[in-house]
């Protein structure tokens, strides 16, 4: 049987090597962070500048031996003026359906009310509902985390390029997968 007080030595040693683990972390500055543990589960706290630190530090966390989870409630600090509003959303929404070749989006609306973005309209074809819903845009302050599906290698890197003119935005994340050609 364990005892409390092995417990609390395993814990403390689970979080003095997750303290070295963010001390070798080049993308966080460990002092920001802050680490718990209970039972082989690491609590994250703190503010750090952008989601890339966040998931760094999350990693970082996992790496560690006998870490059996992780919370990660580390709150983002933005810069001001780093959010983006409704109208700079719904240009960005609607610049990127102007540039998805199977998207008539002439027959579809966009509408954005408080960063979340709904679109209106009728579509001749499954497929054309499908593109203009397939992409997904996610932004965590400055960092846009892009996935879903793209047609063609091309059309997943104008997607990006939409993404980077954007004001403000420092990192993208592309997980856009290609469609496989069938034939």
């Amino acid at each position: 049987m364990v005892g409390i007080s092995t417990i609390h030595r395993t814990d403390e040693h689970i979080r003095t090597a997750v303290r070295d683990e963010l001390d070798w972390e080049p993308r966080v500055q460990p002092h920001e962070i802050g680490v718990t543990v209970a039972e082989g589960v690491v609590t994250l706290t703190g503010r750090v500048d952008g989601y890339a630190k966040k998931w760094a530090a999350e990693r970082a966390a996992h790496r560690v031996a006998q870490v059996r989870a992780v919370a990660n409630d580390l709150a983002l600090r933005t810069a001001t003026g780093a959010e983006r509003t409704d109208p700079e959303i719904a240009a960005a929404v609607a610049h990127a359906l102007q540039w998805h070749a199977f998207v008539p989006v002439e027959q579809i609306d966009v509408t954005v009310s408080q960063g979340w973005v709904t679109l209106h309209g009728e579509v001749e074809w499954e497929y054309q509902r499908r593109a203009a819903e397939q992409v997904t845009v996610r932004v965590h302050g400055a960092t846009v985390l892009l996935s879903g599906l793209a047609h063609s290698m091309p059309e997943r890197a104008e997607v990006e390029r939409v993404v980077w003119s954007a004001p403000g935005i420092r990192e993208v994340q592309n997980h856009i997968a290609v469609a496989p050609v069938l034939s």
